[in-house]
């Protein structure tokens, strides 16, 4: 069966188109494979999830509205090009290394990466977004480095792989309904130690590992890959490590609202309906989150607390219950 007969095929017992995976739907889509993952990840291309699979799938009806987009393969193929420093540098009309300093202090945000022959990350960034950045800041491009640009450099500031981090959560936040996914998504952030002073019950940390999408497009074949993917998931900052951490209690709290992680010997009793149904997007949100350090270091960490508390919709700062949880809370002369 051809990819266009699969696509058009439909279940004899119900009107639901039948879908296709993800090859089959890329090359029905004139796309490399590596350029069909970045455009399901933002949210170009939409993929259906069927219960209880691991893999999402992709209707006929959509694979057909793409391809009747106008200029359709080369406007689907220029949404999701991308360019790395020495293209970049080139498209802004800089050198190299202006552009990696652009990108370290945050200017552009990498969307992807890949490894080179000698293993080193390569960051890839939108070439749309460039050009967009090229004419809204034409005095970065052409003039010389602001004073705080050049004071963050020299002080070894790097936030390509946070803000990659916290683009990537964000997108698959966006698109996360169920309660334990969107934790599991704060949580994927976390090391094992890091995860385990938030969620101490081991049943709750398993299911998150379970339920937890991918949090990035495509997975690397070899070994390196798949080290380099590992390392830069992890969250390496206080302050990002801090916001992680304060979302993940939040959310997880929302989530056992819902209904508890499954255990051993617990059949589905164990899940129960919510009295009041979620609101999607209601907690934490990645796209209020800066990119880079919250102004005030560790050492002002109750007040970051306060920070996000209040921009999660709290009126007050959390109590000792949820600073206590993250492994904040210090007991005052009134506790001991």
């Amino acid at each position: 069966m051809t990819v266009g007969e699969a696509a058009r095929t439909h279940t004899a017992e119900s009107n639901t188109p039948v879908c296709v995976s993800a090859a089959r739907a890329a090359e029905a889509l004139s796309l490399k494979r590596g350029e069909f993952d970045l455009a399901v990840h933002l949210g170009l291309i939409g993929a259906y999830q069927a219960p209880g699979t691991s893999r999402p799938r992709f209707r006929q009806r959509e694979i057909e509205r793409l391809r009747a987009l106008p200029g359709f393969p080369d406007s689907l193929k220029d949404r999701v090009r991308t360019a790395g420093t020495s293209e970049g540098a080139k498209l802004l009309g800089v050198s190299p290394v202006r552009f990696t300093g652009l990108a370290r202090v945050g200017c552009v945000t990498p969307v992807a990466f890949h490894l080179n022959r000698y293993r080193a990350v390569v960051w890839l960034y939108l070439v749309d977004e460039l050009l967009t950045f090229a004419s809204k800041e034409p005095d970065l491009i052409a003039g010389g480095s602001p004073v705080g640009m050049r004071t963050m450099l020299e002080a070894g500031t790097d936030w390509r792989a946070r803000n990659w981090r916290s683009r990537r959560i964000d997108r698959l936040l966006s698109r996360a309904e169920d309660p334990w996914v969107r934790a599991a998504l704060q949580a994927s952030a976390l090391d094992p130690v890091q995860l385990a002073e938030v969620v101490e019950d081991p049943y709750e940390r398993a299911y998150l590992a379970r339920v937890r999408p991918e949090s990035a497009p495509g997975r690397p074949a070899s070994e390196s890959g798949r080290e380099a993917m590992a390392r830069l998931i992890l969250a390496d900052d206080p302050d990002e490590i801090l916001w992680r951490r304060v979302n993940l209690t939040l959310e997880i709290d929302r989530a056992r609202e819902i209904r508890v992680a499954p255990r051993p010997g617990y059949g589905p009793s164990l899940f129960r309906p919510s009295p009041t149904p979620p609101v999607p997007g209601r907690g934490v949100s990645d796209r209020s989150m800066p990119e880079g350090p919250v102004p005030g270091g560790p050492g002002a960490a109750s007040g970051q607390v306060g920070r996000l508390a209040r921009r999660s919709g709290r009126r007050r700062a959390p109590g000792r219950g949820l600073l206590d949880r993250i492994g904040l809370w210090r007991p005052g002369p009134r506790d001991h």
